[in-house]
């Protein structure tokens, strides 16, 4: 078995990273939010589900918020479970292959008869997803020395922003040249839809990208490092394990503050990642190739800001520098809110206001994950369950973030609107940010 700090160890845990960011890129922000659109009936259409009349996108947003509640609810039950019995890779293995199936389930919603089909793979792939994060990124504490741990996980998602604009460069081919691929005699140009096929064969593509990536890491990570053995009322145990690292939570103040600071941060950004692209298309009217050429120069951008940003944070301390990322959110809210949607030079704007998003989000979303690990008592073989309450945070945040923006947009009619809403979340979290005290490793 490796060692924690082995560079062979980290290599593998950051793969992942590799392997599962095509879904949050591909399938949540770039390709299915525009499939779904095209295939619901484009802006302000109205679908039937449940015997109910919804605005489509609102639906989209209600079903995104529904899967992250669901995460919120089991993850800190599983990993408090996955800690007691030192199963923790399992557990991530089970997530891993619900997600990615899910995905390539999704190559059977290819009209609005099959609506559900579509909103019951996407709250699946959701669930898939988040799920095997919460066990990923508990591992971190136990691959990584706290020194290395700004590093790591800085490595982890660069290396998920490297490998997921590699293959959202080759579907961005197919979607504009599907005839090179022997699917249809077509060229996507302004006003032409691309062949129902295509968008089929990209959630197959991202599905097995995911599942067949992830084996590198799967056949690396510890499984049990700390040879638990646990009694045959593993299920009860992990409760008590998990009421245990709450009270210690509750405890431990600075843990407690930050959670709450990232409570509002993850808010704002997970909804702007989730719904950056509808934005876009409904609200500016830009065509299909400039949202997606955006989402990718989001990704090229926020390599750079995680690489900046952690040198930084070296510097001047976690603290300090997630103020100044999330300052710079408040400003890309505003900014957002006034983009001139009649302007012919919209697009440019749009990609100068995608490039500050770039910046930090990987920024940010790198050294929250860090922070927290750091804070982490060193002495817990309670990963997973830390770990399940930083994700719950994460998930409720975005319950409510995804909520906040139906509703807003709901009453308003306008997506303006609602990312000023999520303006309100980025200065919570900056005010209770500034609560938290300095420790032994985050300064």
């Amino acid at each position: 078995m490796l060692k924690k700090g082995d560079k062979k160890l980290i290599k593998a845990w950051a793969f992942y990273d590799w392997a599962n960011s095509v879904y949050p890129l591909v399938i949540t922000t770039a390709v299915f939010p525009l499939f779904y659109g095209m295939i619901t009936g484009g802006k302000d259409a109205t679908v039937t589900f449940f015997n109910m009349n919804w605005n489509n996108t609102v639906l989209y947003t209600y079903t995104l918020s529904f899967s992250f509640l669901i995460v919120a609810f089991i993850s800190p039950i599983l990993s408090s479970i996955a800690d007691y019995t030192g199963n923790k890779k399992r557990f991530m293995q089970f997530f891993c292959f619900l997600g990615s199936f899910s995905v390539m389930l999704l190559y059977f919603f290819d009209s609005i008869d099959r609506l559900w089909v579509g909103i019951t793979f996407s709250i699946l792939a959701s669930i898939g997803f988040w799920g095997s994060l919460v066990f990923y990124n508990a591992y971190l504490t136990e691959i990584a020395h706290p020194e290395q741990q700004d590093e790591v996980s800085a490595k982890g998602f660069i290396h998920g922003y490297i490998g997921s604009i590699i293959l959202l460069v080759f579907i961005l081919t197919m979607i504009k040249f599907p005839n090179w691929y022997g699917f249809i005699d077509h060229a996507l140009t302004e006003g032409e839809k691309t062949p129902v096929i295509v968008f089929q064969t990209v959630f197959i593509l991202v599905g097995l990208w995911w599942v067949g990536f992830a084996q590198y890491t799967f056949s690396k990570l510890p499984n049990n490092s700390f040879k638990r053995k646990p009694e045959k009322d593993f299920i009860f145990k992990g409760f008590k394990e998990l009421q245990k690292v709450f009270v210690e939570i509750r405890q431990h103040k600075t843990i407690y503050i930050f959670l709450w600071s990232y409570f509002f941060i993850s808010a704002g950004i997970q909804t702007i990642i989730v719904l950056a692209g509808k934005f876009g298309d409904e609200e500016l009217g830009l065509p299909t190739m400039n949202l997606i050429i955006t989402i990718l120069l989001i990704q090229l951008v926020a390599i750079v800001g995680a690489i900046l940003f952690s040198k930084i944070s070296k510097k001047i301390g976690n603290i300090k520098t997630l103020k100044i990322t999330i300052t710079i959110w408040i400003i890309v809210c505003f900014a957002a809110y006034l983009l001139p949607g009649e302007s012919p030079n919209v697009d440019v704007y749009f990609y100068t206001l995608g490039g500050f998003l770039g910046l930090v989000l990987g920024a940010t979303q790198t050294l929250a994950r860090s922070t927290y690990s750091k804070l982490i008592p060193e002495d817990t073989y309670d990963n997973a369950t830390y770990f399940s309450f930083y994700d719950v945070t994460e998930k409720l945040a975005i319950v409510i973030g995804t909520l906040s923006f139906g509703l807003a947009m709901s009453f308003t009619k306008s997506m303006r609107t609602s990312v000023l809403v999520l303006a309100i979340f980025f200065f919570l979290g900056l005010i209770v940010i500034s609560f938290m005290k300095k420790t032994k490793y985050v300064k």
